[in-house]
């Protein structure tokens, strides 16, 4: 017969009087004794479980990433990819540069989806896509950092001159894919010229 025990006892006095038999009988000194030392177990496990999570966690991660970079190794990464992938430039400089680079890679392929309409345009099409998706980007880092209290000081001014560095980085790629004009006026297009 199962016998209910309580976790919130404060004292063996108190315990005694909440153990009983699941009929209402009263229940023997070595039953109420069994069901101290197994709810002291259960509290002590859970202490236990609570405090080590993060080190459960932990062991996760390390293999995770030691599964990853042995993947990575074998693909011609080198040792330890994951963590060289994480030592990145992170500075407000390294970040833009990275933004840019990605989110402007596209525009070829971008082109490709659309064959036939103005060069122009199409670039104009395109800036406003991922210029777009990088102000959404920044405001819900902002709002993200600000809920943590951690949107203060060097982070709120890096995050300034990543966003500034980032809006100078598209307007170097508009002008490097702004369609020539001839002598007339009209567009050429940069392949013909």
């Amino acid at each position: 017969m199962a016998t209910p025990v309580s976790l919130t006892s404060s004292n063996s006095t108190n315990a005694a009087t909440q153990v009983q038999a699941k009929d209402d009988k009263p229940v023997s000194v070595a039953a109420k004794a069994k069901a101290d030392l197994n709810a002291s177990i259960v509290q002590a496990s859970l202490s236990v479980s609570i405090s080590s999570s993060n080190d459960q966690m932990s062991v996760v991660l390390k293999t995770a990433l030691t599964g990853i970079n042995e993947a990575l190794k074998k693909d011609g990464f080198g040792d330890d990819a994951i963590q060289n992938a994480a030592s990145q430039d992170n500075t407000p400089e390294g970040t833009a540069g990275r933004i840019v680079s990605l989110s402007t890679g596209f525009f070829e392929a971008y082109k490709q989806q659309h064959p036939g309409e103005d060069e122009g345009e199409l670039l104009n099409k395109f800036m406003d896509t991922i210029k777009s998706g990088m102000e959404r980007g920044f405001s819900e880092a902002r709002d993200v950092l600000k809920g943590l209290n951690a949107l203060n000081g060097d982070i709120s001014s890096n995050i300034d001159k990543t966003y500034e560095l980032v809006q100078k980085g598209y307007d170097d790629f508009i002008a490097a894919h702004q369609p020539k004009t001839d002598s007339a006026g009209t567009s050429t297009d940069k392949a013909a010229a």
